[in-house]
């Protein structure tokens, strides 16, 4: 800022300075600060050093929750292809109705995921929902989905994929309107098929909404807290074996009361997640195309 313009820039900066320093800064440095304490029973905080890292390090538990929290955020990544295919479709000219479509596909998103994740606890029952319903009428025994570990994880991960679909196509659908339609002219008259296009023009100029998705699903799947709890509960016996490291927080601060223990793995999940978003963005550089 120059000094011609006075103090007005910094009162207007001065609010979003403060609340990124109250809501997130603060924040960031207190958690480091704790996963290096022991809490009591009572209050206070004892200092223990590298102790909660070295229990971090031995507990077979973080590996199974980041085990499963990359299960669950491979599998939410499938919903950007599917999405890159729904979005050509609805984009296609003349199409009816393409706008009721694309809300349909977005209500998901918008609603609340706890409500959600009641109503496919119900769909998921195996004795009366509609999945393993419609599974005995083709001659299929359903798996118990939420009682068995794998299958709870894997119904999980299916939730999250349904709920991101809608704003994947959104933003998908946003980049498909900025290619021209000039490139699809020309390569119908030099006679590329529909297929031909999508692979050689669609995709390639949809890469920079692609990698956007990508980046934001990841960091969105390594926050899965809200549909696990919701929907296979706390008291589930399968949740030790399908917990991520978001629940693995939560079990250590709020119900074991380890909460130097519990900021060393919120400590992780930054660590991991910061770690696989510079490899993204390492990555990008090989395959998203910015002509």
């Amino acid at each position: 800022m120059r000094k011609a313009d006075g103090k007005w820039p910094w009162v207007f900066v001065l609010p979003t300075f403060l609340g990124v320093l109250v809501f997130y800064l603060w924040p960031l440095v207190k958690t480091l600060y704790d996963s290096f304490t022991e809490s009591g029973p009572f209050g206070g905080a004892t200092w223990v050093g590298a102790a909660n890292y070295s229990q971090l390090i031995g507990d077979s538990e973080v590996y199974r929750a980041i085990l499963n929290t990359v299960v669950y955020t491979a599998i939410v990544l499938l919903g950007i292809p599917i999405a890159v295919l729904f979005a050509s479709l609805l984009n296609r000219p003349g199409l009816k109705g393409a706008m009721i479509y694309r809300t349909l596909f977005f209500l998901p998103y918008v609603a609340m995921p706890t409500a959600i994740s009641l109503v496919w606890r119900i769909i998921y029952n195996s004795d009366y929902g509609a999945l393993n319903q419609a599974l005995k009428a083709i001659g299929i025994d359903g798996p118990s989905w939420i009682t068995e570990p794998w299958f709870a994880l894997i119904a999980v991960a299916l939730l999250g994929l349904w709920l991101v679909i809608g704003f994947n196509m959104i933003v998908l659908s946003a980049g498909l309107k900025g290619i021209p339609a000039e490139l699809y002219e020309a390569a119908s008259l030099d006679g590329a098929s529909r297929t031909q296009q999508f692979r050689s023009i669609t995709v390639p100029l949809l890469t920079p909404s692609i990698f956007f998705l990508s980046v934001i699903t990841t960091i969105a799947g390594f926050q899965l807290f809200d549909q696990l709890f919701a929907l296979l509960g706390p008291a589930n016996p399968v949740m030790p074996k399908t917990q991520s490291l978001v629940f693995l927080f939560y079990d250590a601060a709020f119900v074991g009361n380890e909460r130097g223990y519990a900021a060393a793995v919120a400590v992780l999940i930054l660590v991991v997640v910061g770690l696989l978003t510079l490899f993204q963005f390492r990555l990008q550089r090989r395959w998203v195309n910015y002509d």
